[in-house]
This record gives C-alpha cells, structure tokens and sequence, in this order.
C-alpha cells in the first residue's frame, strides 16, 4: 500500500487547541449558523446523526430540520491518532464534519471512511476551510521572507479549492454531490490584531514541513509591512479573507434521482430551440 504523505501534524493541532485562549470562536459560530440554515431547509428525518468538530463543547447536541428534530452523536476532531473517530453504533443517516477536512491528510481516504459509515440515503455535510482564507496572509509572509531570508517558508497551511469538492464526493461514491463556498471578508486594526487572534483560536501553523526557525521581530514586521500595502483599506484596517467551502453527498438509494440512460430522450434539441 501507498502510505500518503503526512502534509499536517495532528499532534500539534491539538496542542494548539488545548492552549487556546479566546473566550469565542466566531469562525465556528458563523459555520454552526449557516448548518442550521441548511438543515431547516430539509424535508427529512434523521434518526441517527453524528457530528465532528475541533470542540466539542461548542458542538451542538441537537438539530433541526424542517420535519423534525433531532440529536447528534458528537465527536473531536483531531481528538486521536486517526482522521476519522470513532462513530459508534450503527450506521447513520446524517455525518456532519465542519473545520476538520481542511488538516486532514488523507482527504479521499476520509471521505470514503465516512462514507462507509452512512445508511443507505444518508447524507454527509462537510464545512471546511477553502483555498482563498487567509490568502492575504499568506501572500505578506512570502514577501516577507523573501526580504529577510531571501527565500519562501510554509507558514499558512493549503486549503482544499471547491472546484475539487464534487469530484472528491464521487469518488467516495456519493450520489448528488454539491460544492459550494461561502466568502467572508473580516477586517482587523493591524496585522498583529489577525496574527494574535489565530493564536488565540489555536490555529497557528499546522504543517508538517514547517519553519523550525521562530518568526523574528524582523520578520513580523516585514510581513505586518507587506500586508499594509497590499490588503488595507482607505481608513488603515486591514482584510482578511475566509473562505468556506461546503460539500455534500448522499449514500446511493433507488428513491433518489436517476440520469436517464444514453439514447433515451424522446425530442431532439434543435426541435425544442427552434420553439424558444
């Protein structure tokens, strides 16, 4: 077997989350409302759910949809060893992953991995942090270590680009796959506000390959430099962008929508053009 390369450490990310220190997340707060707007619009019951979250105190315990309610199984992200926990009990009609996929190493591997996990016409929700967040950051640091080290460090992590997200549904063998993204632009006093708010939320670099060199003062303002002249706003605050990328996908059932099959259409396009 191909073992695939380890891009994030997962051991670090859950030191950084047990050091946090902001009393609020309001990235995790926008993603949990924007489920809850997904989810009302459902006609459906979803008797057995799950949901995995970097915290699970702030994972809800119940949702709703425009049918029923009903209670989720909660679950920590980066919690263990492995990308996927352990869902216990029988397979479910719902799994929800919101800010977990984007520092997963094995993305097909745990799309499948839940996959396996679903009912047959269950559904899987994915929220995870798209290729745009942070792109502002990431661009200062670049010029930034150019200027100091004459050369480029990792120091924002990749992020998964929607354009993937329908392929990789299928190719864990879900039916009716859906990617799309939600773009926020957030904007900060300086630089260092940004820099020490994803401290704070523990979302410093998670990157296997990391810099073991510590970020200089010379460096910090470098990149504080570089980001006020490309990314500020006529009144000196700063943007940041995020990004959120949404997938999902259904377990295969007869009930659902079918393609027709090649050659069975019953009018020719040019027929019905010709009546527009």
């Amino acid at each position: 077997m191909i073992q695939t390369p380890a891009i994030f450490d997962s051991a670090l990310i859950a030191q950084h989350l047990a050091r946090r220190s902001a009393p609020g997340d309001f990235v995790t707060d926008l993603v949990l409302a924007d489920l809850e707007d997904r989810l009302v619009a459902l006609i459906r019951d979803f008797p057995k759910a799950a949901i995995i979250g970097p915290d699970v105190d702030k994972l809800p315990a119940f949702g709703q949809t425009a049918s029923a309610r009903f209670s989720y199984q909660r679950h920590a992200a980066f919690g263990g060893q492995d990308d996927v926990p352990v869902l216990e009990g029988e397979d479910f009609n719902l799994i929800v992953s919101i800010l977990h996929l984007q520092a997963v190493n094995d993305v097909p591997g745990y799309l499948a991995r839940l996959r396996a996990r679903l009912a047959p016409d269950g559904l899987i929700m994915i929220a995870a942090l798209g290729g745009e967040t942070l792109t502002e950051l990431r661009e200062a640091f670049l010029a930034a270590d150019a200027q100091i080290f004459g050369g480029a460090s990792a120091r924002v992590a990749p992020m998964l680009q929607v354009r993937d997200g329908g392929g990789l549904l299928q190719r864990a063998g879900l039916a009716l796959p859906v990617a799309d993204v939600e773009t926020h632009v957030v904007r900060y006093p300086t630089p260092f506000a940004l820099m020490a708010e994803l401290k704070a939320l523990g979302a410093a670099n998670p990157l296997v390959d990391r810099s073991r060199r510590l970020a200089s003062p010379a460096l910090l303002a470098a990149a504080a430099q570089a980001y006020a002249e490309r990314d500020a706003d006529p009144d000196g605050r700063i943007r940041a962008t995020l990004e959120i990328v949404w997938l999902s996908g259904w377990a295969p059932h007869e009930s659902q929508q079918q393609p027709l099959k090649p050659g069975s259409a019953t009018s020719r396009l040019g027929d019905v053009l010709g009546k527009v």
